[in-house]
């Protein structure tokens, strides 16, 4: 049997919590403009691509970005 605990790798300290802060790099990774979004078009435009090679660039493409 194994014990899970979520621990970061690097602990974090934050003095002085920011919501604006929090919102806006909240919005780069899940917004649809933000890193998520660009992924996700990048491994569904895969599949309607004629040509292999072409489809294993957007397959790493999509999955080096998220």
């Amino acid at each position: 049997m194994w014990n899970y605990e979520k621990r970061l790798e690097y602990p974090i300290h934050i003095k002085n919590p920011d919501a604006n802060m929090a919102k806006i790099i909240l919005a780069q990774y899940g917004g649809p403009h933000g890193e998520l979004g660009a992924s996700l078009r990048y491994i569904s435009q895969r599949y309607v691509m004629p040509y292999p090679e072409l489809k294993a660039i957007l397959t790493d493409i999509g999955i080096s970005v998220s």
